[in-house]
């Protein structure tokens, strides 16, 4: 299909290329390129980051896009491949071998624009690097940053500081309180206050910011038209309203997982400048978050509770194991930021999140077993059976893998397969 389309105007009123069906024309266009690279991998890729540095992302994805169809059967892909890894490492170059072969699975089934089109006209807005409002903060993720922002909303200027405040998402009325006062203060004092959109602390910490006339920034795991909790979504729209935004690095209709919620949690950790801990017991997904800033080189903060409560025994951790901050108000909050910017990104590519030292030893989940059987098992269907490459295509990852990991599930307890496919199920 051709014909001209009238140019769409993001919200800071830049004119957004017009969207034509021409695969070519819209894998030229850098824009258009990463809102299909945010929809073919999935988050904290590092080969895509690493193939995005060397070529560009309408090349790298018009290389890719060249492979797959090689493999295919439209021609030789061995001189493709070899031309798209070639200047990558070693290692580097084998991983984006394997990388290719996931990309293939879900690459078919996406729109041409990676539906870039769609979420503009719904008054979204995709944010690349090198925007004025994209947060800078996230360039420190490096090889793993995401290709785009998806974002409803209005991002901060790129000098205004940033506090995460995070914690359980069962969290007591004394984590609530505190989360709540901790990010009322701050916004009144000029800060920005990000989380994540959950129950729980997430919650009280957006709605201390909004009751107290500030910004606040909604870091999702699913797509931005997918409010999740549903019970939020009316908070989720007051942050819009409100001079914040909504954003994700994955499309407008995806699900949020289990993994791309602990994915999600580094890009939390990236825009801040420092990371609060409210409230969390031992396993916590909110520890998760302390653990990329403080690979990221920020600084880490942890409210104390009773001792002899559970929900605080994450923070209480982290105080004594990890050398995070004891906070107790705004302004120990305040004095974590000042430094920030102060000090250079490190040489080495940041640290993703090392297992902290003494937790429990006993598996309690697919995530415990292996990241692939994780995602896998988060796509699979709870009620209605898929064939093992539809579940594929959804985790994002190669047949074999999905089948491997199946395999590996089945004997967990935690997938069923049936005469139609693989659902999940509960370990008895």
């Amino acid at each position: 299909m051709s014909g001209s389309v009238t140019p769409l105007r993001a919200g800071n009123g830049s004119v957004v290329r017009p969207v034509r069906e021409d695969r070519r024309a819209l894998d030229g266009d850098d824009r258009t390129a990463r809102a299909v690279w945010s929809a073919l991998v999935e988050p904290g890729d590092r080969a895509a980051g690493l193939l995005l540095a060397a070529h560009g992302a309408p090349a790298a994805l018009a290389g890719v896009r060249a492979a797959v169809g090689a493999a295919s059967g439209a021609g030789s892909p061995e001189g493709v491949v070899a031309r798209l890894v070639e200047p990558l490492g070693e290692d580097d170059r084998r991983g984006a071998r394997r990388a290719l072969a996931r990309w293939a699975v879900r690459l078919p089934g996406l729109a041409p624009d990676g539906g870039l089109r769609d979420h503009l006209t719904a008054g979204g807005r995709l944010v690349v690097p090198g925007d004025e409002d994209w947060p800078p903060g996230l360039d420190d993720l490096r090889e793993t940053a995401p290709p785009a922002l998806w974002v409803r909303g209005t991002l901060p200027a790129a000098g205004r500081r940033a506090v995460a405040l995070v914690g359980a998402r069962a969290a007591t009325p004394y984590g609530e309180h505190v989360a709540s006062r901790l990010a009322g203060d701050l916004a009144r004092a000029g800060l920005v206050v990000v989380s994540g959109g959950a129950y729980g602390i997430d919650a009280a910490a957006h709605r201390g910011a909004l009751a107290a006339g500030g910004t606040t920034l909604v870091v999702v795991a699913g797509g931005v038209d997918r409010p999740y909790p549903a019970g939020n979504a009316r908070l989720l729209a007051a942050a819009v309203e409100q001079g914040g935004a909504v954003l994700a690095e994955v499309p407008p209709g995806a699900l949020p997982t289990r993994t791309r919620f602990l994915q999600r949690n580094r890009l939390i950790a990236a825009i801040a400048g420092a990371t609060v801990v409210v409230e969390a017991a031992w396993r916590s997904g909110a520890l998760s978050t302390a653990r990329h800033a403080a690979g990221l080189l920020r600084p880490v903060g942890a409210v104390p509770g009773p001792v002899t409560s559970a929900a605080s025994a994450g923070c209480h951790r982290i105080v004594r194991e990890e050398a995070a901050t004891l906070v107790t108000d705004a302004d120990d909050v305040r004095e974590l930021v000042e430094p920030v910017g102060t000090v250079d990104a490190p040489d080495a590519p940041p640290d993703t999140g090392a297992p902290l030292t003494g937790a429990p030893a006993t598996t309690r989940g697919p995530e415990d077993v292996d990241p692939v059987a994780a995602r896998v098992h988060d796509a699979l269907p709870r009620r209605v059976a898929r064939p093992d490459g539809d579940v594929a295509a959804a985790a994002g990852v190669t047949l074999r893998e999905a089948q491997d990991a199946l395999a590996v599930l089945e004997l967990g307890g935690w997938a069923q397969r049936t005469a139609t496919g693989w659902r999940a199920a509960v370990p008895t």
